[in-house]
């Protein structure tokens, strides 16, 4: 993909800092709540949400779990983004070529979320501070997250084709 990488002088690309991911994210997590609050809903019922049970069951695990990692993985595998890093315009790509990340690189990712997380979520927060805006699960699955320099609608030149 031309004019992907960041680290080139001539790119239209810029790397995205953190408050704009953190926006995809609150935007993200809004999309994953109305979608598994009510499929959670009809399987269990509204003691679900007073039980003090952290898992009640296997399609507890499915639904809270599993389906927000599919989606998220085949998001960042087909469309390089998440619903809200579409809307805010950001992308994840390889570090080093600027594709779409592989499914590889994209699990790790998605798990170093997790190792992001534990320590009082320094890894989301090393954003800030790097170079190429890389938290750590970024770092461990070699990629960065961009977005066009005008922060503006993403055009395509025909012409450059």
């Amino acid at each position: 993909m031309s004019n992907t990488n960041p680290d080139n002088g001539e790119s239209h690309y810029e790397y995205a800092g953190f408050w704009i991911r953190a926006g995809a994210s609150v935007i993200d997590s809004i999309i994953i709540v109305l979608f598994t609050v009510p499929i959670i809903y009809a399987v269990y019922g509204e003691s679900y949400f007073y039980s003090q049970d952290h898992v009640q069951g296997a399609s507890d695990i499915i639904i809270t779990y599993i389906l927000p990692f599919i989606a998220t993985i085949l998001f960042w595998k087909y469309k390089s983004a998440t619903p809200g890093k579409m809307a805010i315009k950001v992308k994840i790509v390889d570090a080093k070529t600027g594709n779409p990340p592989s499914t590889s690189q994209s699990i790790i990712r998605y798990l170093g979320y997790y190792v992001s997380m534990i320590p009082l979520f320094l890894g989301f927060f090393w954003v800030i501070w790097d170079s190429k805006k890389q938290g750590w699960h970024d770092k461990m699955a070699g990629t960065v997250v961009i977005r066009p320099k005008n922060k503006g609608v993403e055009t395509v030149n025909f012409s450059e084709q």
